[in-house]
């Protein structure tokens, strides 16, 4: 039986998590409006519609996700997490301030973009594992599933807003002004860690600082069949699956033959199924394996039905249907891997985690894109139906090895 509505917001009982998800939900809606304006410069504008140039842009901005997993990691399980998150969203805000005024001042090139896109993601490297873990100081673990789910749930709330937004201001005003209101939600964030009630945090015992702490999270993983499918699943999914600034992009100018608002209108549309997947992981009161596997299959029939969309309407309601599986699939495998992980190794698992679902898009963007150029949007889209399709039969080989073997859960 679903927990009652206000079960499903029950985090919002902590103040600090209240201040926090006020700041982040802010500060989501300008990184919406960076990520819309930043495909749609390099896309339409830099590019005469290369989707390749977009995989690039993409891979760059995430492939710092896989680069720098021995420090990132290591970072998020030794140092004080509330003043990295300071540090990191700082970096960010700056980065997209810099770009904001290259745009704004007409002598931004791609070039320009590839630098920023490193710079950016190398931020967001530390950032990602390090936010994700916080979310435990902020409410421990009785609430940790609760809080991912909500954490979601503001930051798809967001892009239901920011590429909506983000498509207005572009038309209306240019795009570099998009960047500019992206540098300044910074502060919105920035304040809220500044006036969390440090007393009432709930710090995890930091790891011991030693050698080999990296090498120590993967044997840790590797000891883990559970740990091991999900990262298997999210290999497939983040590596072929989540392109969607390449789907929807190509899809909006390439299919449909829209502008910059018909772009973030899409944007929107995937943004309120996201929504509902996070609402309805919020009334969950655990993460169940099981969960995976709907959600992976669910999002492979998703991308079929895209692929075969005959119109931009058709198109946008899948889109709603792959943000419920996205959301699904995001939000179990956080919260399982967070909930059967030690304390201690927390950063470490989560760090992999992120480098595995964010930083292999190096390697699915470009071959997504070059899908996209040479055979046409739909047939990108029937590769990332084809990697939900392999994550579900990862998932049942999971279940039924596990079946009388239940997943070992945290160490105290």
């Amino acid at each position: 039986m679903s927990l009652p509505v206000a079960g499903t917001f029950r985090s919002l009982r902590s103040f600090n998590y209240r201040v926090w998800i006020g700041g982040t939900f802010i500060s989501n809606i300008g990184t919406w409006m960076q990520r819309t304006a930043q495909d749609w410069l390099v896309l339409t504008q830099l590019t005469r519609h290369d989707a390749s140039a977009v995989g690039l842009v993409m891979a760059l901005q995430f492939g710092p996700q896989l680069l720098l997993l021995p420090w990132t990691g290591f970072a998020a399980d030794h140092y004080n997490q509330r003043r990295l998150l300071i540090a990191t969203q700082a970096a960010m805000g700056a980065l997209a301030l810099a770009l904001g005024v290259l745009t704004i001042c007409g002598v931004v090139r791609l070039w320009h973009v590839y630098v920023f896109a490193f710079l950016f993601g190398s931020a967001a490297a530390f950032d990602a594992p390090v936010r994700q873990t916080f979310v435990a100081e902020l409410v421990g673990d009785a609430d940790l599933h609760n809080a991912v789910a909500l954490n979601s749930t503001s930051f798809n709330a967001a892009r239901m807003i920011g590429p909506a937004v983000a498509g207005l201001v572009i038309a209306a005003i240019g795009t570099g002004w998009a960047f500019l209101m992206n540098g300044l939600s910074f502060a919105a964030v920035l304040a809220s860690l500044a006036c969390l009630r440090k007393a009432d945090l709930r710090p995890a015992a930091r790891a011991r600082r030693g050698r080999g702490g990296f090498v120590e999270g993967i044997r840790y993983v590797a000891k883990r069949p559970d740990l091991k499918a999900i990262l298997a699943m999210l290999f497939l999914v983040g590596t072929f699956g989540l392109n969607f600034p390449i789907f929807i992009s190509t899809m909006a100018v390439g299919v449909f033959h829209g502008d910059a608002r018909l772009y973030g209108l899409l944007s929107s549309a995937m943004a309120i199924g996201t929504v509902a997947g996070a609402l309805l992981g919020a009334r969950r009161e655990r993460p169940r394996f099981a969960l995976l596997l709907s959600g992976t299959a669910v999002f492979g029939v998703g991308c079929t039905l895209a692929a075969l969309a005959p119109n931009d309407w058709f198109f946008a309601a899948t889109l709603v249907i792959l943000g419920i599986a996205t959301l699904t699939v995001t939000n179990t495998t956080n919260s399982l891997m967070q909930l059967s992980t030690a304390p201690a190794m927390r950063g470490r698992v989560m760090a992999l985690r992120v480098g595995v679902a964010l930083g292999c898009t190096p390697i699915g963007a470009p071959i997504v894109g070059w899908v996209a150029n040479h055979w046409g949007p739909r047939w990108a889209l029937g590769v990332g139906a084809l990697s939900g399709f392999a994550a579900a039969l990862v998932a049942v080989r999971s279940i039924a090895r596990d079946r009388h073997h239940p997943p070992a859960r945290a160490e105290p």
